[in-house]
């Protein structure tokens, strides 16, 4: 069969001839009909993903859709090792294959579902998010910090925050969903007084972070208080993404001063929950409320699709 292939770190992967896989006990041989290239992706096969194999080769892609022997259409994700989604065919987990409804196609469930899925789950299961609180996405101009927004919206935030890199969607998510904007410059002054200015006097409830680094420590920065004051709300902050670094220096009069509680997004939930959120996301995006752009690609451009640097939209592998 055809795969994305990996066999080395330090290049992207071949589209070339790979082993058929045999499935195992509650295992389903799934033939792939799409699959979409993620940060997450391109983080595990450059080795810097904590999730990264320690193995070469093997075969690129956490997820996508197909079907499986008996025509059922599915989601699928967890691909055992060395097999992965980029290929025309894979194994995955039967606890990890989702039927798809005939309402939504496979290349826009290959593109929405991950970004949406996580998206969905880091405001409800580790935000909690509640009705009325102020949302800012840090990182809100990318393909899931898109979706976050929206989704927050949908989930009852009195106001969501936008902030990104990118001017020409933030003016478009200004217009269209988000009820203020952040611009993260390269003046750190400038961005900090414009988290002041968004968090105004109730400040931010939920933060979800999809960039770290250092734009993060100038919001923690905004966040410090100048004396000591009563806290009027806890801001919880859940991190996500390190899209502009991996670390940050965390003052400890950030802490002391404001009451932050900073989250991981703790891995995969109990199955109850993520069909939950799946159903959700599909739901939505079958019916509108969610949108993602794509391109599709042919898998055998996968070497040169993978170098390319989109902004907004997702690249989704055909076999």
């Amino acid at each position: 069969m055809k795969a994305a292939v990996l066999h080395s770190f330090n290049r992207p992967p071949q589209c070339e001839e790979f082993f058929s896989p045999i499935a195992e006990e509650n295992e389903h041989i799934v033939y792939v009909r799409a699959a979409a290239l993620k940060p997450v992706d391109k983080q595990i096969a450059n080795g810097s993903h904590y999730a990264s194999p320690h193995t070469l080769p093997f075969v690129c892609g956490i997820d996508g859709t197909g079907h499986l022997e008996d025509g059922t259409r599915v989601y699928f994700a967890g691909s055992r090792l060395p097999y992965g989604a980029m290929a025309q065919q894979t194994i995955a987990p039967r606890n990890r294959c989702f039927p798809l409804k005939d309402d939504i196609d496979d290349v826009t469930a290959a593109a929405i579902i991950n970004p949406g899925v996580s998206a969905w789950l880091t405001l409800t299961a580790r935000a909690k998010l509640v009705r009325g609180e102020t949302v800012l996405v840090l990182g809100a101009t990318g393909v899931t910090g898109k979706l976050a927004v929206r989704i927050a919206k949908l989930l009852g935030a009195g106001r969501v925050v936008a902030a990104g890199r990118n001017k020409e969607v933030l003016s478009t998510l200004r217009k269209s969903v988000a009820d203020g904007t952040v611009y993260i410059t390269n003046n750190d002054d400038e961005l900090r007084e414009s988290f002041a200015r968004e968090a105004g006097g109730s400040g931010f409830h939920v933060i979800i972070d999809y960039i770290w680094g250092h734009p993060t420590e100038i919001l923690l920065k905004s966040l410090t208080q100048k004396e000591f004051i009563a806290v009027k709300s806890e801001t919880r902050l859940v991190q996500v993404g390190e899209s502009a670094g991996p670390t940050v220096a965390l003052p400890a009069a950030v802490l002391r001063s404001c009451a932050l509680t900073i989250l991981g997004t703790a891995g995969i939930p109990p199955r109850d929950v993520l069909v939950d959120a799946f159903q959700q996301v599909t739901s939505r995006a079958a019916s509108g409320e969610l949108r993602i752009d794509v391109e599709q690609v042919p898998l055998a451009q996968v070497e040169n699709a993978w170098q390319r640097n989109e902004h907004g939209r997702r690249l989704v592998f055909i076999p």
